[in-house]
Parts: C-alpha cells; sequence; structure tokens
C-alpha cells in the first residue's frame, strides 16, 4: 500500500533520501559506505547488488537466456532480444523531432541529437578535448595510451606504427643499407642505422649541449640532469636510469658473469667492463685530451680529466656548500661533517689520524672518541646533545609543547613544524603545478603525481603505490591483517581511517558541514556528495541515453528502465518493477504451500503409531 499513498518511512542518515523499503535503504548505504558485498568467483569483480553480479557472470559462462524466435540468435539482456527482433519487423520508434529521422533504439536518437545541438558530450581526461561520439574518444585516448599487439601486448602510438612493430613478428625486413646490406624492418631504423657511416647526430641537449644519433639515448642522457631513475631493484631498492644498468646489477645479486675474457680467462657481469678490460692486454688508449693529448683507456676518464682545463666543480656539500671535482674528494670532505665510522666496531671518530690509532688498537686515542651510545638501543650521535634529543624517544619526554592546541614534541624543529598547521604557512611548492606544502616530504610524495613513479612494489600481485603506508595497507588485502580494533564493539578494521570513521557512529560526532545549509556528516566523502545538491553538479550519466544524474544510485536505478529489472530468486528479467513485484509475490505464495506442505507432513508422521 506505500506505492498508492507515497508512504517512505526509510531514511538515509548520510544524504536524507527517504525508501519505502528497508532492503532499499540497506542498498542505499552502500552508495556512502562503498561496500560491495556481491563477488564474481572468476575475476573477483564486485558489486553492490546481487543481480549485478549474476548480469556480469554471463560473461564468464556464456549463458545467453533469452533467443529470437525469429533467427535463433540468443541475448545475455532481455533488452538486446527487444532491441534485436526490430532488424527483423522493421520498426523504428523512435524519431528526430527535427528532422524526422527514425531509429530502433532510444540511445540512438539521443546520440543523433547531438548533431542538432551540437553538444559533445565525451572528453579526453588527458589534453580536454571533446567528442560527439563515444567511438571518437576512444579513438582519440588511443593517441595517448597507444594500440595494442594482439601477439605480445605492447602499445603503440598509431596504427601505423602498430603495423611496422607487427614485422617484428614475422620476421619481414624489407629495408637495407646500401654501404653494408643490413637489413630492416622499418626506413626509420635504416635511416638511424647510415648515421653510423655519415657519423650524422642530430639529437642535442638543451642542458649541456652534448649530441646524439638517436633520440632515444637523448632521452636517456636527460636523466642526467633531471635525475629520474624509472627502474628499481627488487633486491635492495637502489634506482638506474636504463634498463640495462639494472640488469647488469641485478647480477651483483645472482653472481653471474656472463662476459669472459679470452685471453686470461677472467669473467665480468659487464660487456662495457670485459671491453674496458682487454685494453689492459693490448695497451690500446683509444680517448685523448685535445688540450693536452693525454690519453686513456674508459671515456669517463677522459670526461673526468676535462675538469682540469674546465674549472667544473659539479660535486657539492650539502651541508656547507663546498665544491669539489671529484665525487671521492666529496665523499672524504662529507666524512668531516658526519665522523669516519670503524668498519669493525661501528665506533666514529672526528677525525681519519683517530680511527686510523684507533684501528692499531691505541688505548691513548680511544679516549679521543667523539661519538656516543645509546645505551638502550646502541646507536651512536655525534654529540651529547644529539643523544640527549634521541633518548627522549625512550623516556617518552615532550619538552616542546603548542600554545595554539596543547600537542607536545620532543624536538623544537617538530615543533615549529607543527605550527604551521596553525599559522598556514606553506613553505614547499610544485614547479609542476604550483601546489605548495608545509612538509618537504609531502611535496616529494605530490611530486610522484606528475612523474608518474611509484616505488613500492606489492610482492603478491605486482600492484604499485606512490607511498609506503598504501603499500603496507593493501598487503593486509592478502594477509587478512586487521590490526585496529574498536574498543566499544570490538569490530576490527585495515586501516586507520576506516576505525575513526567507525568510532563516530557510537559518538555521533559528524566533524563535516556544509557551508551552505550547515548540513553534517560523519565522512568527507559524503560531504562532497552532499555539495552536489548546491553545485547542480551530475557526475553520473548513462551510457545508453545520456542522462546525467547526482547519485551512482539513481543512475544504476535509471540503467534498469534500459536492462530491465531482474529477479534475484531465479533471473526473470521484467520492464517494469511492478511486474517483477507481482512475480515475487508468486515466489512467497510458492514459498508458504511448501512450507504448509512440509509442516503436515511433519504433522502427520509425530501422529504415527510407534
Amino acid at each position: 500500500q506505500r506505492i498508492h499513498t507515497g508512504e517512505k518511512p526509510y531514511n538515509c542518515e548520510e544524504c536524507g533520501a527517504v525508501f519505502a523499503l528497508s532492503d532499499t535503504l540497506k542498498k542505499h548505504l552502500r552508495v556512502h559506505t562503498g561496500e560491495k558485498p556481491y563477488v564474481c568467483d572468476e575475476c573477483g569483480k564486485q558489486f553492490t547488488e546481487s543481480g549485478s553480479l549474476r548480469g556480469h557472470q554471463r560473461l564468464h559462462t556464456g549463458e545467453k537466456p533469452y533467443s529470437c524466435d525469429l533467427c535463433d540468435k540468443t541475448f545475455a539482456y532481455l533488452g538486446a532480444l527487444k532491441t534485436h527482433r526490430r532488424s527483423h519487423t522493421g520498426e523504428k520508434p523512435y524519431w528526430c523531432d527535427k528532422c524526422n529521422k527514425t531509429f530502433t533504439q532510444r540511445s540512438s536518437l539521443n546520440l543523433y541529437r547531438r548533431v542538432h545541438t551540437g553538444e559533445r558530450p565525451f572528453w579526453c581526461e588527458t589534453c580536454g578535448e571533446t567528442f560527439v561520439w563515444q567511438n571518437s574518444l576512444k579513438e582519440h585516448q588511443l593517441s595517448h595510451t597507444g594500440y595494442p599487439c594482439s601477439r605480445c601486448g605492447d602499445t603503440f602510438k598509431s596504427k601505423h606504427n602498430l603495423k611496422l612493430h607487427q614485422r617484428i613478428h614475422t620476421g619481414e625486413r624489407p629495408h637495407s643499407c646500401d654501404e653494408c646490406g643490413a637489413a630492416f624492418n622499418t626506413l626509420i631504423t635504416l635511416q638511424v642505422h647510415q648515421r653510423i657511416h655519415t657519423g650524422e647526430k642530430p639529437y642535442s641537449c638543451e642542458e649541456c649541449g652534448a649530441v646524439f644519433a638517436l633520440s632515444d639515448t637523448l632521452k636517456k642522457h636527460l636523466r642526467v640532469h633531471t635525475g629520474e631513475k624509472p627502474y628499481v631493484c627488487d633486491e635492495c631498492g637502489k634506482r638506474f636510469t636504463e634498463s640495462g644498468s639494472l640488469r647488469g646489477h641485478q647480477r651483483l645479486h645472482t653472481g653471474e658473469k656472463p662476459y669472459s675474457c679470452d685471453l686470461c680467462d677472467k669473467t665480468f657481469a659487464y660487456l662495457g667492463a670485459l671491453k674496458t678490460h682487454r685494453r689492459s692486454h693490448t695497451g690500446e688508449k683509444p680517448y685523448w685530451c685535445d688540450k693536452c693529448n693525454k690519453t686513456f683507456t674508459q671515456r669517463s676518464s677522459l670526461n673526468l680529466h676535462r675538469r682540469v682545463h674546465t674549472g667544473e666543480r659539479p660535486f657539492w656539500c650539502e651541508t656547507c656548500g663546498e665544491t669539489f671535482v671529484w665525487q671521492n674528494s666529496l665523499k672524504e670532505h662529507q666524512l668531516s661533517h658526519t665522523g669516519y665510522p670503524c668498519s669493525r666496531c661501528g665506533d666514529v671518530f672526528p677525525d681519519r689520524s683517530l680511527l686510523y690509532n684507533h684501528n692499531l688498537g691505541s688505548p691513548g686515542k680511544k679516549k679521543s672518541k667523539l661519538y656516543v651510545r645509546c645505551q638502550d638501543c646502541n646507536k651512536t650521535f655525534k654529540s651529547k646533545h644529539n643523544l640527549k634529543l634521541h633518548q627522549r624517544i625512550h623516556t617518552g619526554e615532550r619538552p616542546h609543547s603548542c600554545d595554539e592546541c596543547g600537542a607536545a614534541f620532543n624536538t623544537l624543529i617538530t615543533l615549529q613544524v607543527h605550527q604551521r598547521i596553525h599559522t598556514g604557512e606553506k613553505p614547499y611548492s610544485c614547479e609542476e603545478c604550483g601546489a605548495v606544502f608545509a612538509l618537504s616530504d609531502t611535496l616529494k610524495k605530490h611530486l610522484r603525481v606528475h612523474t608518474g613513479e611509484k616505488p613500492y612494489v606489492c610482492d603478491e600481485c605486482g600492484k604499485r603505490f606512490t607511498e609506503s603506508g598504501s603499500l603496507r595497507g593493501h598487503q593486509r588485502l592478502h594477509t587478512g591483517e586487521k590490526p585496529y580494533s574498536c574498543d566499544l564493539c570490538d569490530k576490527t578494521f585495515a586501516y586507520l581511517g576506516a576505525l575513526k570513521t567507525h568510532r563516530r557512529r557510537h559518538t555521533g560526532e559528524k566533524p563535516y558541514w556544509c557551508d551552505k545549509c550547515n548540513k553534517t556528516f560523519t565522512q568527507r566523502s559524503s560531504l562532497n556528495l552532499h555539495r552536489r545538491v548546491h553545485t547542480g553538479e551530475r557526475p553520473f550519466w548513462c551510457e545508453t541515453c545520456g542522462e546525467t544524474f547526482v547519485w551512482q544510485n539513481s543512475l544504476k536505478e535509471h540503467q534498469l528502465s534500459h536492462t530491465g529489472y531482474p529477479c534475484s530468486r531465479c533471473g526473470d528479467v521484467f520492464p517494469d518493477r511492478s511486474l517483477l513485484y507481482n512475480h515475487n509475490l508468486g515466489h512467497r505464495w510458492r514459498d508458504k504451500l511448501v512450507k504448509r506442505a512440509m509442516q503436515k507432513k511433519a504433522e502427520a508422521g509425530n501422529q504415527q503409531p510407534v
């Protein structure tokens, strides 16, 4: 009767929506909680409703329960069957009120109307270009993401490049060099090869003027200036600018040395190291200085030597700013700040002579040690002051407190960083987008948004993350660990944020409020959803007819008008909710008959004589 009276006694505490059925409210709450309790056993995809899961599972099973009685074609959805039948009947029930053109589907009409309205609802998130048709957008997006090869999965910027790539699989090499006869699968590869004979180097670095024959070589070189190191070792986390350097480094862990000298049987992990070693037998020194004619066995040695003539001092100390010609000189200098460590016992000395005497075992010199050790954890420090600051970690002492909020800290610098929360000071800014941050570490994490760097990798599934905390939280999905528990109801959670949100159910706290109507919410995400009521934003749109919606749940409800309303008991689909309701009454009636029959059978069994 609520259908006729309009009564909706169940309301959502998060957004105020009202419902006639408690089950509908439960489904709606999943919009706020993000809960998707129905999981596909095949691929792990999650759904908020069981009907959506059943429809999805037909993709795996291949089940197509709806068949055309005219051509025996089968379909997974009832709506698809209805549309198909019109191809036999010629029916085109949808027409354009501007030019009277007719269509078999409402979605086709809605798409066609854009010809008259000029609407371009599809836009590329990468470059902002807009399109009338979704297919045009998909074709355009391939210019960003690339065209995939069906043989190996590699992607390419254009169909032409994909065609050229496929020659790798077919072995076709139609272009050959007139000088040496080498054959290549593309014309550009041949032209690049010919630079070996002509000496041409068309690519130059704008930073330092270095020239290169290949654009890829220039890209690798630019990492010297940008500091980018995209290749990471799984064993030790060391980063490299080139994939080949990473492979060579990994041989340090495996012990592999595949390159051997045919003159002395020495083996090497790198081909370049073998070539350099051979010159120790031949005496060859192919690199010479054009200033003083000194010769060298390695190019790198020549480049280092040139600094004697240019006065270049590229290595500088971050502590005091002093510059150096050689990296080793910088490392030696830095020890004057950090101290000289003993490799045997870990003691640190302010002077190399003290370390030397210590290693000799001279008892008189050991008293000159500058560094002191923590008795709790054996860490060493440069001064007693630094040790005193460190010991506050063990004692819990926090002598520096904030005048604004009373928070206490163990060092003055930590307090000063904290005070930026109150002053709003954000001294670190991003050169890419202008965003500002209170902490240098936060800026470093933010920069990964621009670089795409995700240095933290899950050992279980290979998924990558920009922050170590995100990786640790993700790993709990594999281990099942839920370390955060509610002290009021014993519920456990994998994330601290989820626990904080849950506690607000007990306390009634709603810290997020709308500045338009003062409505309060327990979660920031719920506030962001509510703001659409004021802004008029309708981010969810139907791909079938183009209609837009404020809430995702409203879109899902609307989409059922295209796909039909499925029965959760038998899977039958109905074009209207009322038909589904009547159908479910049939299930309930049959359940009652079965229940009564079982009761009568049980009663008859109890009355039988023993």
